[in-house]
């Protein structure tokens, strides 16, 4: 039985998950007070970081448009966190009503919600799994049912990457996902980096760690652009988060430190 419909029987909701924060900060209500008052510790000694995160939303609106506009009608969402407005097969379908999206996801809390959300809903399906696992993923009956790998696929894998260490090897992650994947599929990316602001994202890191919100790995963009593999970049490239391709105000943030946190980019398959 679930607590609140929306909340596992086994969840610590003393523990800060970082899914939740994220949620905390798009302004979604599933998130508990634990998460609340980490995500304002954090904010405090890291002023914008909302507005950093924000970005990153209003980019994966972009690329899945674009994604949309390319002829790809399939998504797989790596990490998708909780389910807040503008999700990705509600995006995807605007372009295309026959769009279907498969979302990833470890946090018990996103998973619930997710499943209260996609129920009955034939086009969209949660998948309770860490990227980890790739053969779990692209095997689970969500992704044989939804997913026609003859067809060309969108990958998307935002504000993810950074959270496996380098022994993880992102790289080979992400090429297993890619292996499947035909001619004219497209992966996203938003990634965190310390190319700018070093001394910032070791303060803001050591501040997670020490809130129990876990560790990212920040890359420089040379190994960022290689998780990319064999796939081609799109114009413009790998960019600060709120320069990929902006349509309008809510795209970008007027202080531009923010825009220096997270690089983001697309790339289709040769």
């Amino acid at each position: 039985m679930r607590t609140g419909n929306w909340i596992p029987p086994d969840v610590d909701t003393n523990t800060p998950s970082i899914a939740r924060i994220y949620d905390y900060w798009l302004g979604g209500g599933h998130n508990f007070e634990i998460d609340r008052a980490t995500a304002d510790k954090l904010e405090g000694n890291m002023a914008g970081v909302r507005q950093s995160v924000r970005l990153n939303r209003a980019f994966l609106a972009r690329a899945v448009r674009y994604m949309a506009s390319q002829g790809v009608k399939q998504f797989i969402d790596i990490g998708s966190g909780i389910p807040t407005v503008g999700n990705v097969h509600e995006i995807a379908q605007q372009v295309n009503p026959e769009a279907r999206v498969v979302y990833v996801e470890r946090e018990p809390v996103a998973v619930a919600h997710s499943d209260l959300l996609l129920a009955g809903d034939e086009q969209s399906a949660m998948v309770h799994a860490d990227m980890r696992d790739v053969e779990g993923v692209l095997g689970s009956p969500q992704v044989r049912r939804l997913i026609d790998f003859d067809e060309p696929v969108g990958l998307l894998f935002l504000l993810m990457l950074h959270w496996l260490e380098d022994s993880d090897d992102p790289a080979g992650l992400v090429r297993a996902y890619q292996e499947p994947l035909v001619p004219g599929s497209m992966m996203a990316v938003s990634h965190l980096t310390d190319d700018a602001r070093r001394e910032h994202i070791t303060e803001m890191t050591g501040m997670m760690v020490e809130h129990r919100a876990g560790e990212p790995i920040p890359r420089s963009h040379d190994e960022i652009v290689a998780l990319f593999g064999e796939l081609e970049l799109v114009e413009p490239g790998l960019v600060g988060c709120g320069n990929w391709r902006p349509a309008g105000p809510g795209d970008v943030t007027e202080d531009s430190q923010w825009n220096q946190y997270l690089y983001a980019g697309v790339a289709r398959k040769p």
